[in-house]
């Protein structure tokens, strides 16, 4: 199954970049969608949402655009979108609520997942040990991601806002969102690469992931400034559908 998904629907004459840029749409289309159907609700879903699969991807590590980089940063960026969003349309106290479940998602994730691995597989099972490769570093991964992630998220909120009180004005969107989350992306990075990859790969390896990472994560918030605003003229035509 796992070589047929390969070899016939995704051939190796598909690049990472050109995958990059298809994961990128399919996140910015889907964080529309659930903002267009649910709204402020939708937005608070998307955090655990992003949070988890950003903390999955991230323990693979490719090639793009000729640097080494983990995955997840496409995914992990949104969560700043939907906090950018909230702020913007709702005011900073949603933004932190959605901090905070996703805090509680990856929380969940780490120990239930630990918890899994406890269990002695059966004869029949053939899970445990893909299982124990892929969450057994989770714990650290996890360490990294919520320092990072609450530490950057609360810059972000407040940069976010601060900007917002002196700037109010719709035309000043893409300033504070690209001003905030270029700014906590940049403190993540730091935060993240430190713990999760130091002393784990050569010095060299470490600086190319922490620099490409920031640089990708640069890229996908220069690409969300539109979300932004298509966000807000959505929440002021009243187009979006509040649960």
């Amino acid at each position: 199954m796992n070589e047929f998904l390969t070899t016939e629907w995704f051939p190796t004459a598909v690049g990472n970049e050109v995958l990059w840029i298809i994961m990128l749409v399919l996140n910015f289309a889907a964080i529309l969608l659930i903002y267009r159907l649910f709204g402020r609700i939708g937005l608070l879903c998307w955090l655990p949402i992003a949070v988890i699969i950003a903390n999955l991807q991230v323990m693979k590590i490719v090639t793009l655009f000729g640097l080494t980089t983990s995955l997840g940063n496409i995914t992990y960026s949104t969560s700043f979108l939907a906090t950018d969003i909230l702020s913007e349309n709702y005011g900073s106290k949603h933004a932190r609520q959605a901090v905070i479940l996703g805090f509680f998602a990856l929380l969940s994730l780490t120990f239930l997942m630990g918890l899994a691995l406890l269990f002695e597989p059966s004869p029949a099972d053939y899970a445990q040990k893909s299982m124990q490769v892929l969450y057994a570093i989770l714990p650290r991964i996890a360490l990294a991601s919520l320092v990072a992630y609450g530490i950057s998220q609360a810059h972000d909120i407040w940069t976010y806002s601060r900007f917002k009180k002196k700037q109010p004005a719709k035309r000043w969107i893409w300033l504070r969102n690209n001003v905030s989350t270029m700014l906590s992306q940049a403190i993540d990075t730091l935060l993240f690469v430190s713990i999760a990859f130091a002393g784990r790969m050569p010095y060299r390896e470490f600086w190319e992931i922490a620099i490409s990472t920031y640089l990708i994560k640069w890229m996908v918030a220069a690409a969300d400034t539109p979300l932004v605003y298509l966000s807000s003229l959505w929440h002021r035509k009243k187009r979006i559908g509040e649960v």
